[in-house]
């Protein structure tokens, strides 16, 4: 199995992001024949408008994903732009994407509705997405269940090249199980995420690095500790129980395994510590988790073009994959491609 997965660099990697989502796509390069993830610099361009800015995120994300255990001798890391495959991809794909479909995109729709100007880059934003997933030949896509949207895109528009350029091509068979005839780009299965439940931020709200509520992987001990620190709280005495729900809880069940989770409810709901233990205590779990990774990184950022080298390699690998789906479809279409029986002799 061949899993795919693309990261924007938006900003520093956080609690939710780590939770909801890396934890995983780490386990993948284990469980996977091949894992591929690229870090979506194409498609951050819809809201980075600084060149420096997207060139540090980029590699600031290499350099988290590198700590938090991405070995690339079992994943294949690499920026989106460094594959020209994929804006080619991108054009052919939107000759045959429906406006209907773009206009159904859930991002698309909510900045619409919101008041927020949409350019071209928000409208066809999927279609980009789909070359993503499909230039690699990818069988399986990591993705939460608010995300589906994006492979139903991808499956329909590679169906929609399939039937255009593949004769005998059944929409219905589209592994040519039956016809003998599959479709030159392969429809991708969603693999839908574990739920980690809602990380709560400093605040209690969803964990965002929009909202400013979150609590960074690699931020410095001294702020990290601030952050922690500033959890909202209430009055509570010391000596009274907790209420419940309270944002505290399910940030320290997140580094509890099921007995030491049991330990802080007892407490929390019997009394006798005060908020600021319980902070304490995420603060000092917090590092015993994630100390060896942020050691790493502060390695990792001694030595960038070792980052870099990474990367290329990676794209090179990337590209090595997508060549035979790549030649295919520019021979479907008639695009590129070997032109040499055209000579005349």
């Amino acid at each position: 199995m061949r899993i795919l997965s693309g990261i924007q660099p938006s900003g520093a990697l956080h609690l939710g992001n780590y939770f909801g989502a890396v934890q995983q796509f780490i386990r993948y390069q284990d469980e996977a024949d091949e894992a591929l993830y690229f870090i979506a610099d194409l498609h951050a361009l819809t809201t980075v408008r600084d060149g420096a800015t997207l060139r540090e995120r980029a590699l600031g994300l290499a350099l988290d994903y590198l700590a938090l255990g991405l070995d690339p001798e079992r994943a294949i890391l690499f920026r989106q732009s460094d594959i020209p495959e994929i804006t080619q991809l991108t054009w052919i794909l939107s000759a045959v994407t429906p406006m209907g479909l773009l206009e159904r995109g859930h991002s698309f729709k909510d900045k619409t509705a919101r008041g927020i100007p949409a350019d071209a880059g928000l409208f066809t934003y999927p279609v980009l997405m789909s070359a993503d997933i499909l230039l690699y030949g990818s069988d399986a896509v990591p993705v939460g269940k608010d995300q589906k949207q994006h492979l139903e895109f991808a499956r329909d528009i590679a169906t929609k090249f399939n039937v255009a350029f593949q004769p005998g091509y059944d929409p219905q068979d589209p592994r040519g199980e039956a016809s003998g005839v599959p479709g030159i780009l392969k429809l991708p299965d969603p693999l839908i995420l574990e739920e980690a439940g809602v990380v709560p931020g400093v605040d209690g709200e969803k964990m965002s690095s929009s909202y400013g509520n979150d609590i960074q992987l690699f931020l410095p001990d001294k702020p990290l500790k601030k952050r922690i620190m500033g959890i909202k709280t209430d009055s509570t005495a010391v000596e009274d129980p907790k209420p419940e729900p309270h944002t505290l809880l399910p940030l320290l069940k997140l580094f509890c395994d099921e007995a030491a989770y049991g330990e802080v409810l007892a407490s929390w709901r019997t009394g006798g510590k005060g908020y600021g233990h319980y902070k304490l205590e995420l603060l000092e779990r917090f590092h015993g988790f994630f100390d060896e990774a942020r050691e790493r990184r502060r390695e990792l950022e001694q030595n960038p073009e070792r980052v870099v080298e990474i990367l290329s390699a990676g794209a090179e690998r990337a590209r090595a994959i997508a060549r035979p789906v790549w030649e295919a479809v520019v021979e479907a279409a008639g695009v590129g491609g070997d032109t040499s029986a055209l000579l005349v002799k």
